[in-house]
């Protein structure tokens, strides 16, 4: 009976011991990833916070509130159902759905707009009657709207046209097509470029972009068939003006148009011919546009000021030349006090830094320098007569918020707590800033900053939506880069109840590639999600930043030029290194993933070094940078004329007899970016050398798998590595 007892008591002490473990809960790709239905759940909670002047306004669907910057006290501003029936919005196609993306355009005026299926509708909350409203353009390829002149510029059908502030509607182009593209994003979204229509600040000109593509090739993409769509039995043709590097591009010029007149010049900025125009930007008086040009080549630019009435070029301000490349990403912004300065930014010393200038193009000084990138322009502190910057002053993998005095350069970060990633949005005066930010430990905190006083409120603190579930630790390091020197980055997910005296299978995540980093200060160093659910299945993930990537100045970045691929795989092999010398990761079961350049850069590991990767992953991989688009590709590889033996030797098609190891490629049919003729002519040369990759295609999907297909797509990668490494 005794022996019974003791049996029973040591079962029980057993039962509690295991019970926390058993109580954590697992996660599955529903709560991680974007396109799961629990996914919303998952991430750290936020608040929806804009400005009214220098009045901090929370927004959500039924009610905007105004917040006290000083101690977080809320008061409402108005409501959805007060604001919809007093300004006699009941009927459903009028009543505003949503005050979520309220915005307050006027500091000094009680007025918000917002949207309802018809219309966009300025109203004074206070008043609750309709200033101004406009029909909505549902269909608009591109819109802006100026709250000065309150007039709106659209394209349709890819013809521009404008409305006025009463109503009146022009149509400004009426020769758009596939071929001719009038106010939209040219040169294939480089140099910055996120739109084709430029307001002067009165709203009274409007400069666009007109694209002639006429002369591209045509790369023939397909529309595959609808699931139970019986009207449709044959895919259709879904082309895409695709210049490839060393083709013939484009061609683009740019237009201003007299709202008040209906006329249009075009900038006498020379034939177009091979050339990139890109930042477009006003002086405050707003009759001059200034426009930076470069060559092909991308080693020379100028920043050009040209008359908005007669379309004739003015002068040249500024002038940069790099033996490699120069790429601006920024326009010129005015200083609010003093309309002969603006502000420049440039990588001229090695590091992307602002510098002042006046219209007559003279260096008045340089504003930030130092070994480290200025990453945003948030604006200005207007009394102080300072700029607010996000930088990675303190260190290269955080971004924090900084005030820097025009007339004194001098510097000083007034965020809270000075780790993580810091994000800045400033009030109208810049006498507020709303910091958001992450820390490795930290899911979310937004804090309200007093930029003159840099004192901090916290404002809100987002709980852990992870607690209760089984948390793989999260590791962050630095290793000496292939040239034993450079300090490079990276993050280490451990397996979930990590055991030092086992071995583990281990996935190196790979991007590698420009304008893009894996690992930095923010929650879990950044881990994308789908690393915690291998972790959670026994896998260590491995990620580094090698150089060729963003954020830690020019020659890191240029350190890659006319040989993609090549620097970038010397550095991941010492993150290699590093991983031999932990006796828990088992270097026979190294498997390797990426998509985009990760995906060149997953099949460049996988053949370069074959005997050291077991398995692969690669999606929407580059195999042939000869096949890739001009204005990137010819960036960081010049031409294939130019630059031979580079595209030579980083061409994946010379390496597919190298393939050991188990290799699956994934990529969406209708990809307009790393086009499908990549894989497909990977696999061609890979039956021809008789070796054998595995092959998995997304219909109708583009570069990235959309919605619930992204939850398909990473268990599908999943499988792959439960099949064959694990």
């Amino acid at each position: 009976m005794k022996m019974m007892k003791r049996k029973s008591l040591a079962l029980l002490l057993v039962a509690l011991a295991v019970l926390p473990v058993m109580a954590q809960k697992q996660f599955t790709l529903e709560d991680l990833n974007f396109g799961g239905e629990n996914y919303k759940n998952m991430i750290p909670k936020n608040l929806t916070l804009t400005w009214w002047g220098d009045q901090l306004v929370r927004l959500a669907d039924d009610t905007c509130w105004t917040v006290n910057p000083v101690n977080g006290k809320e008061k409402v501003l108005f409501t959805r159902e007060r604001l919809n029936k007093g300004a006699k919005l009941t009927a459903d196609s009028l009543e505003v759905m949503s005050l979520g993306g309220a915005r307050f355009p006027y500091p000094d005026k009680p007025l918000v707009l917002l949207d309802n299926d018809k219309e966009s509708l300025l109203i004074n909350f206070k008043t609750r009657k309709v200033e101004w409203r406009q029909p909505q353009c549902g269909s608009a390829q591109a819109l802006e709207w100026n709250k000065q002149s309150r007039a709106v510029a659209y394209v349709q059908d890819d013809n521009l046209y404008v409305t006025d502030a009463s109503g009146n509607t022009r149509q400004v182009t009426n020769d758009g097509s596939r071929d001719l593209v009038y106010g939209q994003s040219v040169h294939r979204n480089e140099f910055g470029i996120e739109g084709g229509l430029f307001w002067n600040p009165q709203g009274t000109r409007l400069a666009f972009y007109r694209m002639d593509q006429s002369m591209v090739t045509d790369y023939p993409l397909i529309t595959v068939p609808e699931l139970n769509d019986s009207t449709q039995v044959i895919a259709t043709p879904a082309p895409e003006k695709y210049p490839m590097a060393g083709q013939t591009s484009h061609l683009v010029t740019v237009g201003v148009l007299d709202v008040a007149t209906g006329d249009t010049v075009y900038l006498r900025a020379g034939d177009p011919t091979d050339r990139y125009f890109s930042n477009i930007s006003w002086n405050p008086d707003g009759n001059i546009v200034y426009m930076i040009e470069g060559n092909r080549d991308q080693n020379e630019v100028d920043l050009v000021a040209y008359d908005a009435v007669t379309g004739n070029r003015l002068n040249s301000l500024y002038r940069e030349t790099h033996p490699k490349y120069v790429e601006p990403q920024c326009p010129i912004t005015f200083l609010p006090w003093d309309k002969e300065k603006f502000i420049l930014w440039s990588e001229k010393d090695g590091y992307n830094h602002l510098y002042l200038y006046d219209t007559t193009g003279r260096e008045l000084k340089q504003l930030t320098s130092g070994e480290w990138v200025v990453m945003d322009m948030l604006g200005f502190d207007t009394e102080r007569q300072a700029v607010i910057i996000s930088a990675n002053a303190d260190n290269p993998i955080q971004q924090n918020l900084y005030r820097v005095d025009v007339a004194t350069g001098e510097m000083t970060r007034i965020d809270e707590g000075g780790r993580g990633w810091h994000s800045g949005r400033l009030s109208d005066s810049g006498a507020w800033l709303i910091d958001r930010y992450q820390e490795p430990d930290v899911p979310r905190n937004i804090a309200i900053v007093d930029t003159r006083n840099n004192r901090q409120y916290r404002y809100f603190t987002a709980p852990d939506p992870w607690e209760g579930y089984t948390v793989p630790e999260y590791r962050c390091g630095t290793i000496k880069a292939a040239d034993d020197s450079t300090t490079l980055y990276y993050r280490m997910v451990m397996p979930v109840d990590f055991d030092p005296t086992k071995k583990y299978p281990t996935v190196v995540y790979v991007y590698g590639g420009p304008h893009a980093h894996n690992v930095d200060a923010r929650w879990h160093w950044d881990s994308r999600s789908w690393e915690t659910y291998m972790a959670q299945k026994g896998y260590l993930l491995f990620i580094l930043d090698n150089r060729g990537s963003e954020n830690r100045g020019r020659d890191f970045e240029q350190a890659t030029f006319r040989q993609l691929g090549q620097v970038e795989m010397q550095d991941q092999m010492r993150g290699l290194d590093f991983l031999r010398t932990l006796n828990y990761v088992d270097t026979a079961r190294l498997g390797v993933h990426g998509w985009s350049f990760g995906g060149f850069m997953t099949i460049s590991l996988m053949t370069n070094y074959p005997d050291v990767f077991k398995v692969g992953v690669a999606g929407g991989p580059v195999i042939d940078w000869k096949w890739y688009e001009v204005m990137y590709g010819e960036r960081y590889m010049d031409t294939p004329q130019t630059n031979p033996e580079g595209y030579e030797k980083t061409s994946l098609l010379n390496k597919a007899a190298d393939l050991k190891g188990r290799l699956q490629i994934i990529i969406g049919l209708n990809d307009p970016t790393v086009v499908p003729q990549h894989a497909y002519s990977f696999l061609k040369a890979c039956i021809a050398a008789g070796t054998q990759p595995d092959f998995y295609v997304y219909p109708g999907q583009g570069h990235n798998m959309r919605g619930h297909q992204s939850v398909h797509l990473h268990e599908r990668i999943t499988r792959y590595f439960e099949d064959y490494l694990k």
